[in-house]
């Protein structure tokens, strides 16, 4: 955690000396301290993040020397701890990194942020297109915008494969051979509780020919389609195509002991780094589907969002650092890729100039625009952090027979539908 610090005795020090040495002067640099308007911002995000982030709000206050950006970042559990205090006291950040799930959490009516369609005065819009637009849409007002595309993708150790002499799974049965024929302190994919999550309800939607949870946070799901899901999860455990969700350890991508992973393209480079460290060549890999059918069961979804806070003082200011952190050459560069695919065309193109386009979160991303028309657009309920953390105590439930699988699903399904309710504002 960090929040700027102001050099106030610095500050003083400075001013002191310029009007001793500026005469009728002092009295301009005066006035223009006085008329800087301070404004806040916050993230979440790892080292690398935090420092490109702070580069680019450099760049900014140099453009708009007007205008001063406080700052607060953490890494993303404690961010969201902290969101919900903001958001609830009404102290939110003026311009905000946000989650694509909060829209709908925090703003049911739309009316939870700021209208950023009232700012397009200072935002240059016209760098997305309506469907880009529409993802921060919420009950007619624009509640954000997105930084790039996201989706979970299969990524698989290409060395590891060919020493085993296997090929890359295709579909969901895949998985269990390529499990039988690696070594025991091995497993076919790694990933934590989310993707876990993202998985198994790509897999039960995929198996009974409909959607998990429709666009307006319906529960399309009866009980036996989440016995499938559990199911899944359980065999999937029991044959080592995956640890159980409480012995996940990210540093196995490196080490080798896991031989793919599931994970958003916004996370590719960081899952992937430790193992291309140590001579391991990873890539991203096709979608998986029942036999071949349809690639039903995988979404897009904004890899994260911004918004302006609803109850922000300087919507013009906050405006202004939307648009640079979405659009501006400096951002872009600072940037690059950490965050995915940017959607901005502007940035896109600073990118492309700087010969910026490549590596493995490039390639998943060529991966996801190469099944456009079938990967759907994710509702934003599909990400409730309840609804996975119900899932999460289900799966160990039935795995170490607490409860039977029919017990499981039938609680679920009543659990998944009153938290839907809650979540819609009902």
């Amino acid at each position: 955690m960090m929040r700027r610090k102001r050099m106030i005795g610095a500050a003083l020090s400075l001013a002191v000396s310029a009007m001793s040495l500026c005469g009728c002067a002092d009295k301009t640099i005066v006035n223009e301290q006085q008329k800087q308007t301070t404004i806040s911002f916050s993230w979440w995000g790892n080292e690398e993040r935090n420092e490109y982030t702070m580069e680019a709000i450099d760049a900014f206050e140099r453009l708009h020397p007007e205008i001063k950006v406080d700052y607060y970042f953490t890494e993303w559990s404690g961010y969201q701890t902290r969101n919900d205090i903001k958001m609830a006291s009404n102290t939110e950040s003026d311009v905000m990194q946000i989650n694509y799930a909060w829209i709908t959490q925090y703003s049911p009516t739309g009316e939870g942020y700021y209208d950023i369609g009232e700012l397009a005065e200072y935002i240059d819009l016209s760098n997305f297109t309506e469907k880009e637009i529409n993802y921060g849409m919420q009950k007619g007002h624009l509640n954000a915008l997105p930084i790039a595309l996201n989706t979970e993708t299969f990524y698989f150790n290409e060395t590891l494969f060919e020493e085993y002499q296997l090929s890359f799974p295709k579909t969901w049965d895949d998985l269990f051979a390529i499990a039988s024929k690696i070594p025991e302190d091995k497993f076919v994919l790694g990933m934590p509780q989310k993707s876990v999550w993202m998985l198994c309800a790509a897999y039960a939607e995929q198996k009974n020919g409909k959607q998990f949870i429709s666009a307006d946070g319906e529960l399309k799901f009866n009980a036996k389609d989440i016995e499938d899901m559990l199911d899944f999860y359980c065999r999937a455990v029991d044959a080592r195509v995956m640890p159980g969700m409480d012995y996940y350890e990210k540093s196995n991508i490196g080490k080798g002991i896991y031989l793919g992973y599931l994970a958003w393209i916004s996370d590719a480079g960081s899952y992937s780094a430790d193992a291309v460290k140590n001579g391991y060549t990873i890539v991203a890999t096709d979608y998986l589907t029942v036999d071949g059918g349809a690639l039903t069961g995988w979404y897009a979804k904004p890899a994260t969002m911004y918004a302006i806070g609803k109850n922000t003082e300087h919507p013009k200011e906050a405006a202004m650092l939307l648009d640079f952190l979405l659009n501006s050459e400096e951002m872009a560069k600072c940037q690059g890729l950490e965050k995915g695919i940017p959607l901005s065309t502007s940035a896109l193109t600073v990118l492309s100039e700087e010969g910026m386009l490549e590596g493995i979160q490039y390639e998943a991303y060529e991966k996801m625009m190469e099944y456009d028309q079938e990967i759907a657009i994710m509702s934003p309920y599909h990400e409730t952090q309840s609804l996975i953390d119900a899932f999460s105590d289900a799966c160990n439930a039935v795995y170490y027979d607490v409860k039977t699988l029919e017990e499981a699903a039938k609680e679920l399904e009543t659990e998944f539908t009153k938290i839907l309710r809650e979540t819609r504002g009902e």
